[in-house]
């Protein structure tokens, strides 16, 4: 009977070994006993085989990765309560025409975190020529958190060079985003037809809600965030550089109510420099939705090109729209804009504060300092806007 025994383990451990996945490490049988579910993929990956894994783990380091070329990291079947941890750096390797994502995350009560020093690499400028999405060739978004639900949360990872859009969330709730840096700052000193374009920072969409993004640092080329449908969504204590600021919108073209549909949103404590835009909200000329409660409050505005604030019911893929009047299908209610400094902050070229309205009430307006630019000979505003903000 022991012979017997040992011959069955014997079997068993080594078609376990014949099993193990490219680029996957198992921890020793004892080590396994104190750890189960310690998963550890590191060199160059197979893809397929990471997700064929994920259930089984209960955490999941990340760990010097190489992913192929044209293939995305999934990480939608990790089992709740998963912790995933990158280390070191992982790159994408590179195939021009690739939609992407590189890399997609799901699950209830999920944490991820990027160790100190770990860096995610999605090449950009292999991929920038200055078009972004508007080129002949398809280009990957680099994170999309897809059903994050519960308390699920990602902290201190790092995102460099993104070749179109860095974070797409879609149908999350409860997700907590900390400590994020976005770097695409690369971009900076490269010739136009090589640049990075439609860089977005945080794009929150598909009804999502409960989502708090705090602390992020976005170097980028388009909106630190933009918010296009969601409740009760807060930016927090955020750094903005380079791109187009902080937006609600556009919306009243998504295809459902739900998805026209934004309340309850906090911009807080946050810093837009050397940007096109400071604060923007924009629904299109045509479009039906809400824009409800969207608070800005304490930002602080530097170097502003175009628009410190810009608050349009007229969008038509353009800002403020030469051909179409502001539409009211999208009524903006309940707005707060207070304590924003930007003294000076906008270019000699630029416009202070741009309203084109049709159907916008119950506003708040206080402490407001935006000035350097142009002034504008707004339309429709709500009557809570005080005299002296735009062209009389």
């Amino acid at each position: 009977m022991p012979a017997l025994r040992f011959s069955l383990l014997f079997s068993a451990l080594a078609i376990f070994a014949t099993a193990v996945p490219e680029g996957f490490a198992y921890r020793s049988p004892a080590e396994a006993n104190r750890r189960r579910g310690d998963c550890v993929f590191s060199g160059a990956i197979n893809v397929t085989s990471v997700a064929t894994q994920l259930s089984v783990c209960q955490s999941l380091t990340i760990n010097n990765v190489t992913v192929p070329a044209g293939k995305t990291l999934d990480l939608t079947g990790l089992a709740d309560g998963t912790t995933v941890t990158f280390q070191g750096r992982t790159t994408w390797s590179v195939r021009k025409g690739f939609a992407g994502p590189l890399l997609t995350i799901g699950g209830k009560n999920i944490v991820v975190t990027g160790a100190a020093g770990a860096i995610l690499d999605g090449q950009g400028p292999e991929y920038w020529d200055g078009l972004g999405s508007n080129g002949n060739s398809s280009k990957p978004k680099f994170l999309t958190a897809q059903g994050l639900i519960g308390a699920s949360s990602i902290n201190n990872l790092y995102l460099l060079n993104t070749p179109v859009q860095a974070v797409s969330i879609n149908h999350c709730n409860g997700l907590t985003i900390s400590h994020m840096t976005i770097d695409n700052s690369a971009s900076d000193d490269l010739p136009l037809n090589k640049s990075g374009h439609n860089t977005d920072g945080f794009d929150i969409a598909s009804s999502s809600s409960n989502i708090v993004i705090d602390s992020a640092i976005v170097h980028n080329q388009d909106d630190c965030v933009a918010i296009n449908s969601g409740t009760n969504i807060t930016f927090q204590n955020g750094q903005c550089i380079g791109g187009h600021g902080l937006s609600v919108g556009s919306v009243g073209h998504a295809r459902t109510a739900a998805s026209n549909t934004v309340r309850h949103v906090r911009f807080l404590n946050t810093s837009v420099t050397n940007s096109a835009n400071g604060l923007r909200v924009k629904s299109f000329f045509d479009g039906t939705g809400i824009i409800d409660s969207v608070t800005y409050r304490d930002i602080t505005l530097a170097g502003i090109a175009k628009y410190g604030i810009l608050i349009e019911q007229n969008y038509d893929g353009g800002d403020l729209s030469k051909t179409h009047a502001p539409g009211a299908g999208v009524p903006l209610t309940a707005l707060t804009i207070e304590n924003i400094t930007g003294t000076g902050a906008v270019a000699s070229t630029g416009t202070n504060v741009a309203i084109a309205c049709a159907n916008c009430t119950q506003w708040s307006w206080n402490n407001v300092s935006v000035t350097g630019g142009k002034a504008f000979s707004c339309i429709g505003m709500s009557s809570d806007v005080p005299p002296g903000v735009c062209a009389s």
